[in-house]
């Protein structure tokens, strides 16, 4: 019989195939007492465990590095960490010892009291955390248990695989790759989730935080996942299924068109010309970056090359990352943001307990309380600027206070510099990233401190709306397009604008073809997403006529009403 099943659209496209549902938690494990003999053989057996695991994290991690998205690195490094926690790795041991009780059990109890901690605190950071280390111990009871990994597939199935889950590890949706996995579905998760970002970077749709999919649906049951609707369908009649798949084709022959497009100038019908950039996170990125002939970078996330390890990169060390990415981009823009540490993500060994780390001590408040931190990638920024046209972007401003001493930071890294004879670009431009509303409300104190800005969307809607868009629970409420958001979007973009300032949106909305032309209208000339994204917006673009949008857009900014203002962001689509 069918039936449908609704959930969150993280990664759009069609995928028809099988169900393979994947064992649930496995961490109902029994309790039972060891002969004071065997106590020292069951600590082997722990450590036996872990380092399987880890040899097996760190396999996956390597085996997947040259096709997956850069994320995905950093998150299997963060799952390494886990694994390598004292808390982890030794306190499992230690209840062992003291209560002659087996290795499963220990680990399990030790996991139950972090995640205690972890749900009293309540904040994005520590959450995501809770999901990492439950996703680790895991995967070690598993062992322990003798079970299968969860990438390994029962049986050989003809048709292509639907995955379903009620939660997918980093490493376990890597370790689908290697078979025919159409598409992701799972009972948890969001739009930020480890498994809508590894499946949006390999083109696979997924919906996620379906609550009760891994309950509802049975092996080898026939499935069609819509990620643009968020909508699962399970067991389809025959017209259903001959719908879907025509849809299906016609997408595949849309992307195949796409790449078309390539060298064709991002220029509007009126011809406004478009600066189309990409966001990347490590050097490797800059491939797919040329890939589809981007401008340039409009957004170079160093914090990758901090997390997941056990010291910081030293100076030489970022040099080269930065030095890299410049020579290759061969003239074209590079903008690297200075490190943005904090909330959803940390350092090992630099993570306070706050009550809201994403209004705590994070980003730019977190740079200027760790000046020799800041100097050290400041100097790197630098040197790196001799090698290509590198710009340095400042995140979550909120006052000019901030502003003043990052510059000074930034005079004393020149000056450092000059005195050791280093070459630099000694009129490399800084800008800011606009991702508060008080910034967007008290534009012109950076518009007299800076040479360009960029709007993070992600952060400017989760402050704007008050709404944690890591949260499953409340992820429904993060809303691009509320009133108060694109009013704060439009403001700034206008209000650079009639400075002369460049100004260039960064955030998830740049990449996102619905809303290409309403920030056309809103006077938006720089758009800033994921290389993959890039083709698909530019298509938008050249369909685009400014003139027309700037009105409609306009009359669409006075409107209070959030399905009225839907319903006429369609119209402007559509017409």
């Amino acid at each position: 019989m069918s039936f449908c099943i609704h959930g969150l659209a993280v990664s759009y496209g069609i995928a028809i195939g099988r169900a393979h549902l994947v064992s649930q938690a496995t961490l109902e494990v029994s309790h039972y007492l060891l002969p004071g003999k065997h106590v020292e053989p069951e600590i082997a057996r722990l450590e036996e465990a872990l380092s399987e695991v880890r040899a097996e994290l760190s396999g996956i991690k390597a085996s997947a590095a040259a096709g997956a998205p850069s994320e995905v690195g950093a998150f299997v490094d963060v799952h390494l960490m886990i694994l390598a926690d004292p808390l982890i790795c030794d306190e499992p041991k230690s209840l062992i010892r003291a209560h002659r009780c087996n290795a499963e059990w220990a680990l399990v109890q030790q996991m139950e009291r972090l995640v205690e901690q972890f749900d009293a605190i309540e904040d994005a950071y520590l959450r995501e955390r809770r999901a990492d280390v439950i996703q680790v111990v895991e995967r070690v009871v598993k062992y322990l248990m003798g079970h299968p990994r969860s990438g390994r597939v029962r049986g050989k199935l003809d048709e292509p695989m639907i995955v379903v889950a009620h939660d997918l590890s980093p490493a376990d949706t890597l370790d689908y790759r290697q078979h025919q996995i159409a598409g992701f579905v799972t009972d948890l998760g969001g739009p930020t989730s480890h498994t809508a970002i590894v499946a949006r970077g390999l083109n696979i749709p997924a919906v996620v935080g379906s609550h009760h999919a891994r309950e509802l649906i049975r092996d080898e049951d026939m499935i069609i996942i819509d990620g643009s609707r968020g909508i699962v369908i399970i067991d389809p009649d025959q017209r259903t299924l001959d719908e879907y798949q025509l849809r299906a084709r016609e997408l595949e022959l849309e992307r195949s068109k796409l790449k078309r497009l390539k060298t064709t100038r991002a220029a509007t019908l009126d011809g406004e010309d478009i600066a189309l950039l990409a966001n990347i996170e490590l050097a490797a990125d800059v491939a797919q970056v040329r890939e589809v002939d981007a401008d340039g970078i409009g957004l170079f996330r160093t914090e990758f090359l901090f997390l997941g390890r056990d010291t910081l990169p030293n100076e030489d060390e970022q040099f080269e990352a930065y030095r890299s990415v410049a020579q290759a981009m061969k003239g074209r823009p590079i903008t690297i943001r200075t490190l943005d540490i904090g909330a959803d993500k940390g350092l090992k060994g630099a993570q306070r307990i706050e009550p809201n780390p994403a209004l705590g001590l994070r980003a730019i408040r977190y740079c200027l309380s760790e000046p020799q931190l800041f100097l050290t990638q400041l100097r790197a920024i630098l040197r790196a600027s001799h090698f290509g046209r590198v710009r340095l972007m400042l995140p979550m401003l909120v006052n000019g206070h901030e502003v003043d001493h990052a510059l000074e930071m930034v005079e004393k890294a020149k000056e450092q510099l000059r005195a050791e004879k280093q070459k630099f670009d000694e009129g490399i431009e800084i800008g800011g990233m606009i991702e508060v509303p008080a910034a967007a409300l008290a534009l012109g104190v950076f518009l007299k401190r800076l040479s360009f800005l960029s709007i993070g969307t992600n952060d400017l809607i989760q402050y704007t709306l008050a709404v944690d868009r890591t949260d499953e629970a409340v992820a429904h409420l993060y809303d691009p397009i509320h009133p108060a958001v694109l009013r704060l979007i439009a403001q700034t973009i206008q209000g650079a604008r009639r400075a002369g300032l460049p100004v260039a949106v960064c955030g998830a909305m740049a990449g996102e073809p619905q809303y290409t032309r309403l920030l056309l209208g809103m006077g938006l000339r720089e758009f800033s997403m994921h290389p993959s994204q890039i083709l698909e917006v530019k298509q938008e673009i050249l369909r685009a006529e400014v003139g027309d949008l700037a009105m409609k857009v306009m009359r669409l900014l006075r409107v209070d009403e959030p399905e009225k203002l839907r319903d006429m962001i369609a119209r402007i689509n559509e017409g």
